[in-house]
């Protein structure tokens, strides 16, 4: 009779070691995607001299895509389960295509840390779409924690900001870049339960690229007189920041919820000061630090 117990504890044991190691899985695959997302601050910085907001975001696209498409067709997998291909196709057009041309528009209207502040309401509006929509709730140390970062994103952009009077046309395409930024991940997360990871993200970017090819001259012309160093700049986007960056976000949400993955996106903030700081050469004043240091702390605060 006592080994019945005995088995079931064992059996529970175990069940709990495989969640433990599928949420460290998880943890790094999200750490992977922050870091590169806010390596692609520094590329970008480089790379829109050269390109415009339009043709950087196709290249970009049509970078991830190929990356993407020779990795899939060597792991063997084929196409996504049906029932996954309409939250892949909003997301496609939504986070793959609008949001990044926004983006890119947006910053060359407004300066940095006004673009983000705007855009980093995005994790905000993932947490209230996710807890409506998908039945995740509102956890308050997800809320508490959320609250910290933001604020902490404030202080950064504020920090960063030029000063200067913010055009009313990049204010709108960076809130336009967020709130499809959030509808992309209330729609990607249930096409996650029908195909994996590597399978959304590539015909993600795919799609993307497509919605993205009236930009096609204009990246052709840009390409022939931007230098070399510039066209990298559009490919590493493509590879890292997109190709596996997106494929390492897909794998993390699948396994979390959609509010605990908008609320980790806050340490990029705290990670571009740093990436700026030892890569550009932009020494950051004591306010931007502290503000980095909020939004690393809200993220400890909702990750707990």
């Amino acid at each position: 009779m006592s080994s019945f117990p005995a088995a079931e504890g064992a059996e529970i044991a175990e069940t709990a070691g495989r969640a433990g190691r599928a949420d460290r899985r998880a943890l790094a695959a999200a750490a992977v995607t922050v870091l590169l997302w806010a390596s692609a601050f520094v590329a970008i910085r480089a790379a829109v001299e050269h390109y415009s907001p339009g043709a950087l975001a196709l290249g970009r696209l049509l970078a991830g895509a190929l990356t993407l498409g020779v990795i899939l067709v060597l792991r063997g997998e084929g196409w996504p389960d049906r029932r996954a291909w309409p939250g892949i196709a909003i997301s496609g057009v939504l986070w793959f295509g609008v949001y990044m041309v926004a983006l890119n528009w947006g910053e060359t209207k407004v300066d940095a840390g006004t673009a983000a502040m705007i855009v980093n309401i995005g994790p905000i509006l993932i947490a209230l779409l996710a807890g409506l929509f998908l039945g995740e709730g509102f956890p308050r140390r997800l809320l508490a924690g959320m609250g910290v970062s933001f604020a902490g994103a404030v202080v950064v952009g504020a920090s960063m900001s030029e000063g200067g009077a913010s055009s009313i046309l990049g204010v709108v395409l960076c809130v336009v870049a967020a709130a499809s930024w959030a509808v992309a991940i209330l729609v990607q997360k249930p096409a996650l339960r029908h195909a994996s990871a590597l399978q959304v993200t590539t015909f993600g970017c795919a799609i993307g690229a497509l919605a993205c090819l009236p930009f096609a001259g204009q990246l052709v012309a840009e390409a022939a007189s931007a230098p070399l160093t510039a066209t990298l700049n559009v490919v590493y986007l493509g590879v890292f920041p997109t190709a596996l960056a997106f494929t390492t976000w897909a794998y993390a949400l699948a396994r979390t919820t959609a509010g605990n993955m908008g609320a980790t996106t806050y340490a990029v903030p705290a990670l571009v000061v740093l990436m700026s700081w030892a890569l550009l050469g932009e020494l950051p004043g004591w306010l931007t630090f502290a503000g980095g240091a909020l939004c690393l702390a809200g993220v400890a605060i909702s990750r707990r």
